[in-house]
């Protein structure tokens, strides 16, 4: 969530709001500086890092390791790489126009600018393609998938309609065109498998998904009908199984991503019989505009937040227990209990303070009324998912799928370096991805081995002397 060229709220200084791939932890920008929060327990957001230098508006985190991508407002064409835990920089790119956004996996970095894409190889930061002349894209629009196996990017192939275009990252060719919205696109997301792409248009009343690659509509939930909205943030689960879709409204939805039973068919016995059975089939007589409307899903689960009008940034987090986080442009980040089997209302538990401000008599976090005990809940959820599985079961078996997926060389043709600078010629980068912050992160949580060389081999960096 990028709140540079937003009206962020005055009493804070944030500039930028984002969680890294796994919803482990949290990157915050601030016009000082930058921090890094882990995610582990409701009742404390514990800072594991904070640099104060620059005004930051986009930093980015690779999983949990000490590898973190950072843009400031001072130099917005230019992107470091960092080892944050060393604090070194490992190298920098400087770029024709105003650097948007910056996504990251264990394979790739994308530099999306308003009218191109970089695709940088992360392991040394070679440049292997470059998308050029994309329609305007002013907010940086895209998504990058986190799964190694289908290491897909997604971005508008239009400014006019919601077009998405698929890009395969790993063999750089394209792969297919969604013509997913009427309106123009303003929001994206992948699932953590990469085989699921999620779309919100500017009008804001319907979200969609979408099979990949081949782009086949499986999904269709309602937001609402009454007013449009800007949808401010996609995000699932990760076991794919929810979806939650943030606004500049008050309402945070999560949807549940099922295909409903069939119910068994029984042929009236009477005339009224009949007659209610056409009156349950609209289809048969009504629009094709209003029959949609009859068929979309509509929320599982919903947060009320206590303000409207301001961007958020959510996530669906296995905490313990699933929780909807909410990280917002008035400087808090807001954590809910989601019910994975009944829905409806979620609870506010607690509600920490992000850009290091203390208010007076309450210190960095402040809990909710009616919100479970003060203490950390240790106990794992224990049903309500596909299968008898939890969020955590499920992160680990994703995860392990992620750490056996072996790296393939992706290069094909030589990818022009030219108008780019690099600084630095030291055996860093590979060093910042296998080093990962604190090991004894509490178990259930995605806990990354990047320091196992057949997951993340070690690399070395080499200037461009050109």
């Amino acid at each position: 969530m990028n709140l540079a060229r937003h009206h962020a709220d005055p009493n804070t200084n944030l500039l930028f709001v984002n969680f890294n791939q796994d919803y482990t932890s949290l990157a915050v920008g601030t016009r000082t500086g930058y921090r890094l929060f882990t995610l582990t327990t409701v009742d404390k957001l514990e800072q594991i890092y904070e640099n104060e230098s620059e005004d930051i508006c986009i930093v980015e985190r690779l999983f949990s390791s000490s590898l973190v991508a950072v843009v400031s407002l001072s130099a917005p064409r230019k992107l470091k790489v960092c080892h944050f835990k060393k604090g070194t920089e490992i190298c920098n790119y400087s770029y024709s126009n105003t650097i948007l956004a910056v996504k990251l996996n264990r394979r790739r970095l994308i530099v999306a600018l308003e009218e191109s894409l970089y695709i940088h190889n992360i392991r040394d930061m070679k440049v292997l393609h470059t998308i050029r002349d994309t329609p305007p894209n002013p907010m940086g629009l895209c998504a990058l998938s986190i799964n190694n196996d289908n290491c897909y990017l997604a971005y508008p192939g239009s400014n006019q309609i919601g077009e998405v275009q698929i890009f395969d990252t790993v063999n750089l060719q394209a792969v297919t065109m969604i013509p997913a919205h009427d309106s123009p696109l303003a929001a994206l997301a992948f699932d953590p498998t990469g085989t699921k792409l999620a779309t919100a248009s500017e009008k804001g009343t319907v979200i969609r998904v979408f099979s990949i690659p081949d782009g086949k509509k499986i999904f269709e939930f309602r937001r609402g009908v009454k007013r449009c909205v800007s949808i401010s943030s996609l995000a699932f689960s990760t076991d794919s199984l929810f979806l939650c879709a943030s606004s500049n409204t008050e309402t945070v939805h999560i949807f549940k991503l099922e295909v409903p039973k069939e119910k068994p068919t029984e042929e009236p016995q009477s005339w009224m019989g009949y007659l209610g059975k056409a009156l349950m089939t609209p289809a048969s007589y009504l629009p094709s505009q209003v029959t949609e409307v009859f068929n979309q899903g509509r929320a599982f689960a919903i947060v009320k937040l206590p303000f409207s009008s301001l961007k958020t940034v959510c996530a669906l987090a296995n905490i313990s227990k699933p929780r909807v986080l909410v990280a917002a442009a008035d400087g808090y980040l807001y954590i809910y209990n989601l019910d994975p089997t009944d829905g409806g209302d979620c609870t506010l538990l607690k509600q920490h303070r992000l850009d290091g401000q203390i208010e007076a008599g309450e210190g960095l976090s402040s809990e909710a009324p009616g919100a479970e005990g003060g203490a950390a809940q240790p106990a794992p959820a224990t049903g309500g998912f596909a299968g008898g599985a939890t969020f955590a079961a499920v992160t680990a078996r994703n995860e392990q799928q992620l750490s056996s997926s072996p790296h393939r060389s992706p290069a094909r043709g030589s990818p022009s370096r030219k108008g780019f600078d690099t600084t630095g010629g030291e055996d860093l980068l590979g060093a910042a991805a296998e080093d990962v912050h604190d090991p004894s992160v509490a178990a259930g949580l995605n806990t990354l081995r990047l320091d196992d060389d057949n997951e993340f081999p070690p690399v070395t960096h080499h200037a461009d002397t050109s």
